[in-house]
């Protein structure tokens, strides 16, 4: 864990959810990828320098993090992801979801249209491309699955170095829970755009130039069905802005979740 930040462990019923925490001021929920997420990223300490950031890992995603056999969709880990706010009695959080925690994300604020300051859909799943398919992970090995998320190799070596067991062995349990709560239909839920039309958080759409895991059309569709959203496109990155161009997502979101 970086320097300023501490591990949380909250317990929500049966289930004892682990979270990073850094930063002060607005708090953001920021929730990650379906590959997991490495406990210090330089997009979340420039968060942390302006905001109250938390990092909860999903439950089942990954060897530190236990799981719930209960889980079967991603509005499951919403509804989880509201009761964790109150139990940290937080209001009026912003949500910065990434990817697969983007679709999360997006059922957060459809299920609860005035709880939140902002949101922000990073290359976010959760509905159905009208254009393209989002990425198979099933016909891929997982390290090649990884590696899709990045424009540039460079970038994904610099993230990920030399892959251990260790890794592969998170990438693993990581795509077992995607397929528990993300199967059929793969990836999207056909219900949400129709509930996006009430959420009254302005919303920022961000989609890496060079995705090849969720097609852009998906960010077209998000931003027209959120009442209040602006798509912008970043270049050089693919799936994983976040990993990938930190500092122009920061860029991004900073001023974007510091508007009043």
């Amino acid at each position: 864990m970086a320097a300023g930040w501490h591990e949380q462990h909250v317990e929500l019923g049966e289930l004892k959810l682990r979270i990073g925490r850094g930063g002060s001021g607005r708090p953001v929920l920021v929730l990650h990828h379906d590959i997991g997420t490495p406990d210090k990223l330089p997009f979340y300490e420039a968060l942390s320098a302006r905001f109250d950031v938390i990092v909860p890992n999903h439950p089942g995603f990954g060897e530190k993090s236990p799981r719930a056999t209960w889980l079967r969709h991603p509005r499951d880990l919403a509804a989880l992801y509201q009761w964790l706010l109150a139990e940290l009695g937080v209001e009026r959080a912003s949500l910065v979801g990434l990817g697969f925690g983007g679709w999360i994300a997006a059922e957060m604020a459809a299920l609860a249209p005035r709880d939140f300051h902002r949101l922000v859909l990073v290359g976010a799943m959760g509905v159905k491309p009208p254009e393209g398919d989002i990425f198979d992970q099933a016909i891929v090995s997982y390290i090649d699955y990884a590696k899709a998320g990045f424009h540039d190799p460079t970038a994904f070596a610099a993230c990920y170095g030399d892959v251990s067991t260790d890794q592969l062995v998170e990438w693993d349990l990581c795509r077992e829970m995607s397929f528990r709560v993300a199967w059929k239909p793969y990836m999207y839920n056909p219900t949400l755009p129709h509930l996006l039309g009430g959420v009254r958080a302005p919303a920022l759409v961000a989609w890496g130039e060079d995705d090849r895991i969720v097609p852009k059309s998906a960010g077209e569709v998000y931003a027209k069905s959120l009442r209040q959203a602006r798509l912008e496109t970043i270049p050089g990155a693919g799936h994983c802005i976040d990993m990938e161009q930190p500092d122009a997502l920061a860029r991004l979101v900073i001023p974007f979740i510091d508007q009043n």
